[in-house]
C-alpha cells in the first residue's frame, strides 16, 4: 500500500484555500456595490474568521452603510487590530468623526493598543472637531511608540493642533524639523491662514521659497487666505499674480474663489465681479458662493439677487445659498421675500442645518443648538449664566442687534432670541466648568453671527477670560474686549 505526502505546508493552504477565496469574493462583491451577494457569501461560511468579519464590515463601509456595519462589529466573536482600526477609518470616510472618536476612546478602555493608521484617522478627527485634549493623548502614544519623527506624522499634528486652535504646540512640531517637505509648510502656513495671521503666514511663505521648496497650489491656497482674511488686497493680488509667471503654478477655482473673496471683503465687489467675467476657467459654486458672502458684508442686495440665481443653478439643494440671501433679505426688512424664499425651500424639502456649538470640558464634549437650552443636563445653572453675562454685558455698552435674527418677530422675542445662540451657550458654559487661566475653547459648524461676535469680545472683556472660537471659516480669539479678526471676517 502507498501513501501519498503532501508537505504539511501545501496541507495547510489547501484547507484554508476556501476561505481565503470566500473572503476574496467578499470583498468583490462589496467593490462592485453588491454588498447582498457579498453578506449572502459571508453568511454560508461554515467558519467564519476575523479576516472574513472585518472583511464584512469593511464592504458595508464601502456601500454606506455604516449602521449595519457597526452591527456586525458588536458581534464580532473576536476583534484584532485591523478590526478596530477599519471602524475608525470607515467613520471617519463616511464624515462620522463623532463616532470615530468615541471608537478610539472605547478602544483604550478595553486596552487595545492603537496601530500607526488608527492613531493617524484619531488625530485628523481631533482636528476636525477641536478636540485639543484626546489630540493631546494620540500625540502622546505617537511619541511613546516612536512615531513622531515621521514628517508626514508631523504635518497632521501641526494640522491638529492648528485646528484646536493651539498655536504654540502647532509651531514646536513645526520647529522641530530642519528639513521640511511642500506639505509640512503648508500646513503652518494653512494653520496661521485660518488664525488670521497674514503676516505671520506671509513669512512662512517666504522662508519656505528661501529654502528652495517650491510652492504648490494649496501653498496659494492658503496664502491668498491669509491675504484675504486680513485685508491685504495689494499682497494677494501680487502673489496671485505671481503664480503662473513667477511659480509656474497654475490658478484654478480654488485661487480665484479666495482672490474674489480678498476683493469681496474689501467692498471692491465690482472687481470681484469683473474677474470672474475674465476668469480662465468656468467658475464654480465656491467662486459665486465667495462673491454672495460679500454681497452680505456690503448689503449689495442688487448684486446679490444677482450671484444667488447662478449659485441655485449651480447647486439647486444647497440650503446654504438660500439662507445667505435670505439674511441679506432679513437685513434690510424683506420679510415678504424671506417668507418666499422659505417656502421655495420648503417645496423641495429643504431645511437649514440648524446653528450648533460644541466644548471640551474633562475630555467630555458638551453641544450645544442655537435655542434648545433645555437639552442639556446642566441647563438651568447656564441659563443663569447666560442672564448674567447678558447683564454685565449690557452695563459695558452692549446693545443686541436684531437684524441678526432671521424671522419677522417683535424686538424682545429678537433679543430672547440672540441670547440663546449656540455659541453663547457654550461660552456660558465654558466660564463656568473651564478653570481661569485656561482658554476657552469653543467650535461652532456655521459662520458666527455679528452680534454673537459683538457680546464674546465684551463677555471676554468683563470676565477676563480668553475665548477662542472656530467658525466654518476661520477662527477668533477673544480676548480685553477685542478680537484677533480687527472685526473684518
Amino acid at each position: 500500500m502507498s501513501f501519498l505526502f503532501i508537505p504539511r505546508r501545501t496541507y495547510s493552504a489547501a484547507l484554508t484555500a476556501p476561505f481565503s477565496c470566500s473572503n476574496s469574493q467578499i470583498s468583490y462583491f462589496a467593490r462592485c456595490g453588491q454588498i447582498d451577494r457579498a453578506r449572502q457569501v459571508f453568511e454560508q461560511l461554515p467558519d467564519k474568521t476575523v479576516v472574513s468579519w472585518n472583511a464584512i464590515v469593511a464592504g458595508y463601509f464601502q456601500n454606506n452603510e455604516p449602521r449595519e456595519a457597526r452591527k456586525l462589529f458588536d458581534h464580532m466573536p473576536e476583534r484584532n487590530t485591523i478590526s478596530w482600526n477599519g471602524l475608525i477609518s470607515g467613520y471617519v470616510k463616511n464624515g462620522m468623526t463623532w463616532e470615530a472618536l468615541s471608537l478610539f476612546r472605547l478602544m483604550q478602555l478595553q486596552g487595545i493598543r492603537p496601530n500607526f493608521p488608527s492613531m493617524i484617522s484619531t488625530l485628523s478627527v481631533c482636528g476636525s472637531l477641536a478636540t485639543l485634549n484626546h489630540g493631546r493623548e494620540v500625540h502622546a502614544q505617537l511619541v511613546r511608540s516612536l512615531f513622531d519623527c515621521d514628517v508626514y506624522v508631523c504635518s497632521v499634528l501641526i494640522t491638529m493642533y492648528m485646528k484646536c486652535g493651539d498655536l504654540v504646540n502647532g509651531k514646536r512640531v513645526f520647529d522641530r524639523f530642519t528639513s521640511k517637505d511642500t506639505v509640512m509648510w503648508n500646513s503652518i502656513i494653512t494653520g496661521y491662514a485660518q488664525h488670521g495671521l497674514g503676516k505671520e503666514a506671509l513669512q512662512v511663505f517666504y522662508d519656505m521659497v528661501s529654502s528652495g521648496v517650491p510652492p504648490d497650489e494649496v501653498t496659494f491656497i492658503g496664502v491668498l487666505s491669509a491675504c484675504s482674511y486680513t485685508g491685504r488686497v495689494k499682497e494677494g493680488l501680487q502673489l496671485f499674480e505671481s503664480m503662473k509667471s513667477k511659480y509656474l503654478v497654475n490658478p484654478k477655482t480654488e485661487h480665484y474663489s479666495c482672490v474674489v473673496d480678498l476683493l469681496g471683503r474689501a467692498g471692491k465687489l465690482n472687481e470681484a465681479m469683473n474677474l470672474i467675467r475674465d476668469m480662465s476657467v468656468e467658475a464654480d459654486a465656491c467662486v459665486w458662493g465667495a462673491l454672495l458672502g460679500a454681497c452680505r458684508i456690503h448689503n449689495r442686495l442688487d448684486m446679490a439677487e444677482v450671484v444667488a440665481k447662478k449659485l441655485l443653478l449651480l447647486e439647486p439643494e444647497n440650503t446654504g445659498h438660500y439662507i445667505l440671501l435670505s439674511n441679506i433679505y432679513s437685513s434690510q426688512g424683506r420679510w415678504r421675500d424671506v417668507a418666499a424664499l422659505r417656502s421655495n425651500m420648503r417645496v423641495q424639502s429643504l431645511s437649514k442645518s440648524p446653528g450648533c456649538s460644541w466644548i471640551e470640558v474633562e475630555k467630555k464634549v458638551h453641544t450645544f443648538t442655537g435655542g434648545d437650552i433645555t437639552s442639556h443636563p446642566e441647563h438651568a445653572v447656564i441659563l443663569r449664566m447666560v442672564e448674567k453675562l447678558d447683564g454685565l454685558i449690557i452695563e459695558v455698552g452692549y446693545s443686541p442687534d436684531g437684524s441678526f435674527v432671521l424671522h419677522d418677530v417683535e424686538e424682545e422675542e429678537k433679543v430672547h432670541n440672540l441670547r440663546h445662540h449656540s455659541e453663547k451657550l457654550a461660552v456660558a458654559y465654558g466660564i463656568l466648568k473651564v478653570p481661569k487661566g485656561m482658554p476657552i475653547r469653543i467650535m461652532k459648524n456655521l459662520r458666527v453671527c455679528g452680534d454673537c461676535h459683538a457680546a464674546i469680545k465684551l463677555i471676554a472683556k468683563v470676565t477676563e477670560r480668553e475665548i477662542v472660537l472656530r467658525d466654518a471659516n476661520r477662527f477668533h480669539h477673544f480676548k480685553d474686549g477685542s478680537c484677533s479678526c480687527g472685526d473684518y471676517w
